[in-house]
């Protein structure tokens, strides 16, 4: 067991203090309140914490009120959980049940925003989801005639993309037990081993750190170098001059790492280790751009003209990195289309990535948190020089 295991979830004031936050800036937006769908964000206002959302079979409500805490709408089977938060409103029904799956429920909590032609906000934008049948949301809206719906996406994203010191304190943990346990590869991997052992050992190494969960583990091995980072591992064993790579999104009380290593088997050619110096060099760069006021651009810039030394792309395969807390991946991200300004407590993954050989590609990634004078790393910074097992 680690001695520096801090404690789980939140005090009451964390959430209420994000509540606070959300309601200042509907008041802005002139919103009588949000409608949230999803598990991170209703997690987020509440600390409703559980794996039972992987089931699709039930839809689970958030109402956030202008003012006032928050009502959840939902299956009668959270409930218990739910009164262990912060919340006093909890309204629940027997689910699942098609012809009436919570939308009644909704019908009568929305009812007065209806009568007064109010607006509110439910998620609309990039990387959100409805999380509920469309025909459910079809009938919800025949019932609310005079209800005005807006996007809130920008308000709710905004806020999570912010970390509090409290929720460092998760990240900075998994973040520590996700190096860890790459420190360990070297160790419990072995030329011969299969790609799909290596995947099962890493996992098992996690957990033994003191992991919850790895429910994110991608990667590949192959010589010289990789094409293909995003298949499920094979039985094909190790073999001499291949690079093995391991990306990873542990997570430790619903809080996620991101990053990844690479490793040479028995020997490195030297374009491989070559990458791999112009990839860590490129992170550098990253990390020295990674300071309030400069954009997300910025950094992306800052890693691309590195990478663009070796490969003339500049490793453009949409973005090199992106935000990071709740979920394996959050805004904003590290793309030349981004102008999202970095703020301090920005929690974000820089994820430079380069072609080389014939068809050959590395990428490599670290976890850092903008700060006033500097960013700081979360994870065990990676040796420039590739490693060799």
């Amino acid at each position: 067991m680690r001695s520096d295991v801090p404690e789980r979830g939140f005090p009451d004031a964390e959430f209420a203090r994000r509540t606070a936050l959300a309601q200042e800036r509907m008041v802005t937006e002139g919103f009588a309140g949000l409608l949230l769908m999803t598990e991170p964000d209703v997690r987020y206002f509440t600390g409703f914490h559980t794996l039972f959302w992987q089931s699709p079979t039930r839809p689970w409500f958030l109402f956030i009120p202008a003012s006032g805490k928050p009502i959840a709408v939902i299956p009668e089977i959270g409930a218990a959980l739910m009164r262990r938060t912060w919340l006093d409103d909890i309204r629940t029904w027997s689910a699942p049940c098609p012809k009436d799956d919570g939308i009644g429920l909704l019908t009568d909590l929305l009812a007065p925003c209806a009568r007064a032609g109010a607006k509110i906000g439910i998620m609309k934008g990039h990387e959100t989801s409805l999380r509920m049948p469309l025909g459910d949301w079809e009938r919800l809206m025949s019932c609310l005639h005079g209800l005005h719906i807006a996007d809130a996406t920008r308000l709710v994203q905004g806020l999570r993309m912010i970390k509090s010191e409290a929720e460092l304190v998760k990240l900075r943990y998994i973040c520590a037990i996700g190096s860890a346990t790459f420190a360990r590869v070297p160790e419990i991997v072995a030329e011969g081993m299969p790609l799909e052992e290596v995947f099962r050992a890493f996992r098992r190494e996690a957990l033994a750190q003191g992991a919850d969960d790895a429910p994110y583990l991608v990667g590949a091995a192959e010589a010289d170098g990789y094409a293909d980072v995003i298949s499920p591992p094979s039985r094909r064993p190790l073999r001499a001059g291949d690079i093995l790579m391991l990306d990873t999104g542990c997570t430790w009380d619903g809080y996620f790492c991101d990053f990844d290593r690479n490793w040479a088997i028995g020997h490195a050619v030297d374009k491989a280790r070559r990458a791999h110096d112009t990839l860590w060099r490129a992170t550098e760069a990253g990390i020295a751009a990674a300071i309030p006021g400069n954009t997300c651009q910025d950094l992306f810039r800052a890693m691309s003209d590195v990478i663009a030394k070796m490969d003339p792309s500049g490793g453009d395969i949409g973005r090199m990195g992106h935000g990071l807390g709740m979920q394996l991946t959050e805004q904003p991200s590290l793309a030349v289309f981004d102008e999202t300004e970095l703020q301090e407590g920005m929690v974000l993954t820089l994820e430079p990535s380069l072609s080389y050989g014939a068809g050959l590609m590395m990428v490599h990634e670290e976890n850092i948190v903008v700060r006033a004078g500097g960013a700081e790393l979360l994870t065990r910074r990676a040796p420039q020089e590739l490693t060799v097992i």
